[in-house]
């Protein structure tokens, strides 16, 4: 039987498989736990939702995680990209063979513990990775903008820019539409795609005459 190279000792060569740098056994077993929990998220994940997983395990230090995630992008084993103002990081094909090689050196018991956490956390990882809203200020007019988008997988269903004057405003729209996407949706699609009746009818001029008193009635 072939026998499994070790980590340590750069002389071992595998074809197709990129070994790991194994000067540091720990920083080894580190970079396996966030290839095997990225590969098994299938989903790229940002700096944040990764120091969650790594917080939760207490599987490495902040420090450590942040060192090892350079050394993982430098290596080739993970993809950096900026996506609505967040990093996040994907598993490269490198990384992929190299997992697959070595997957077995993370113990059972761990391999168990990270399949439960992406059971556990899949969905919210996916709906943060959908639902995505990001302000900015516009150094010409010192507005926010604040860009609000809904996606399916990769496609993109609805995206809307709102102008507002101060930060606050641009936090609060940013809160409020990850909180009630849904709503919120639904409801700019209904008013989008309703046939709307034409204003010079009298019933709807009555119609808009008691919504605007309504609206009087609410602001009073």
């Amino acid at each position: 039987m072939k026998s499994q190279p070790s980590f340590r000792g750069n002389s071992t060569t595998i074809p197709g498989v990129a070994l790991l740098p194994s000067d540091d056994s720990v920083s080894v077993e580190n970079k396996l736990l966030l290839l095997y929990l990225i590969e098994k998220m299938d989903l790229p994940l940002t700096r944040s939702q990764i120091t969650d997983f790594v917080r939760e395990g207490d599987y490495m230090e902040y420090y450590a995680l942040q060192q090892t995630l350079a050394d993982m992008v430098s290596d080739g084993y993970l993809e950096m990209s900026l996506e609505n103002n967040n990093t996040r990081y994907s598993i490269t094909d490198q990384g992929l063979s190299t997992l697959e090689y070595f997957e077995k050196q993370i113990p059972g018991g761990v391999r168990q513990r990270i399949n439960k956490y992406v059971q556990d956390n899949f969905n919210s990882v996916k709906r943060d990775y959908e639902i995505t809203a990001n302000y900015f200020q516009d150094r010409d007019t010192n507005e926010y903008i604040v860009k609000c988008g809904v996606y399916d997988d990769d496609r993109l269903l609805m995206e809307i820019n709102v102008s507002v004057v101060s930060r606050e405003q641009a936090r609060l729209i940013q809160k409020n539409w990850k909180s009630n996407v849904n709503v919120l949706y639904m409801s700019i699609l209904r008013e989008l795609i309703k046939e709307n009746k034409p204003e010079n009818k009298p019933e709807n001029r009555q119609e808009n005459a008691a919504g605007e008193e309504q609206l009087r009635d609410v602001k009073s």
